[in-house]
């Protein structure tokens, strides 16, 4: 065989190979660029899903610490309200002593 021949037939053999190489290589490539796709995705569905984990669990950081604050300031005015209470106790036991001791004294009560 001569070079020619040669040539022609290593050129014909070759450029299915190569035509087949070429279309393996794209899906390969495709593939690649559909898997990092899909993997972008899922990291940013991660990072959202972590963002709204860290803003939901300052809310309910804040929620509970305004929760505590009004507790305390109920506690402080039922506190209030007892002291209150045991103040007109005592001033209406007062009130009753000198009534009693005005009627004794034989005075005028309104």
């Amino acid at each position: 065989m001569d070079a020619a021949l040669i040539t022609a037939i290593a050129a014909l053999v070759t450029a299915p190979v190569t035509a087949a190489a070429a279309m393996y290589g794209t899906r390969g490539a495709n593939r690649a660029a559909q898997v990092a796709n899909q993997a972008a995705r899922e990291n940013g569905a991660l990072t959202g899903y972590d963002s709204l984990t860290t803003k939901l669990t300052a809310e309910r950081d804040k929620a509970e610490r305004e929760q505590a604050a009004a507790d305390s300031r109920a506690s402080a005015a039922v506190a209030e309200a007892q002291a209150l209470r045991a103040e007109i106790s005592r001033l209406q036991v007062d009130l009753d002593r000198a009534r009693a001791t005005i009627a004794q004294l034989g005075g005028h009560q309104p």
